[in-house]
């Protein structure tokens, strides 16, 4: 049972900053998300041809690759040392995690614009899915084209695509463990030092088990989520 808990313990660290890269990225990928799915509708081939080209390259590469390209690719293309960079510490939930080096930022960025990509398909797909006649009803009640946006649109669009950006959102969280590629200490790292110097595989199976209850967790939310904004239905 000491050894258990012992494991837990150094997991927590670890999992704290899987969760602080999660959040992280959902507050960045989503708003960015939407703008990838405008500027992928937008009438200026200019612009369409740019962000098809974007969202191409997110989801026909790699994430490690493009973890990897943001963290050394401002060395590489502009001789900028950023991989040593101290941000400062970083304090959640009462733990100091820190100093914040580069590499999370890079990290947080390399996410980021990835799921920005997935979610801009899926926020356009819901956006065109709306029938013409919701504009039109908007325009004979007065509202203007933003105020048929957010207050109209988007709340319908949220209800129409959450089972797919759920499906996002739970292979995130997963996803995290990726970043061990460029030197983030998060969860499964730290499992695997844990493990190798234990010479068991328990430490690993007890992430596991993290990755999984923290998915149950997220699934339970995102269901209540679409639960209450059934009366768009």
């Amino acid at each position: 049972m000491d050894k258990i808990l012992n494991i837990l313990s150094q997991l927590g660290v670890g999992f704290l900053t899987s969760i602080a890269l999660f959040f992280l990225t959902l507050i960045f990928s989503i708003p960015l998300g939407l703008l990838v799915a405008r500027g992928r509708m937008s009438k200026n081939r200019i612009v369409s041809s740019l962000v098809r080209f974007y969202i191409s390259v997110m989801r026909g590469t790699p994430l490690m690759l493009q973890l990897i390209l943001v963290y050394f690719g401002p060395f590489y293309l502009f001789g900028v040392k950023l991989n040593k960079l101290d941000i400062g510490p970083f304090v959640a939930f009462g733990y100091r995690i820190g100093p914040i080096y580069y590499r999370y930022v890079a990290a947080v960025i390399g996410f980021s614009i990835n799921y920005a990509a997935y979610f801009g398909e899926i926020f356009r797909s819901g956006i065109q899915s709306m029938p013409k006649g919701q504009y039109e009803a908007a325009t004979v009640l007065g509202f203007s084209k933003v105020q048929t946006y957010f207050r109209i649109i988007l709340p319908q669009v949220f209800k129409r695509v959450l089972p797919a950006v759920t499906n996002e959102v739970i292979t995130l969280v997963k996803d995290t463990s990726l970043a061990q590629i460029i030197s983030v200490i998060e969860m499964f790292t730290v499992a695997k030092q844990i493990s190798a110097s234990m010479s068991s595989v328990i430490p690993i199976f007890v992430a596991g088990i993290f990755y999984y209850v923290f998915n149950g967790l997220v699934e339970i939310v995102m269901n209540r989520i679409e639960k209450k904004m059934s009366y768009y239905q």
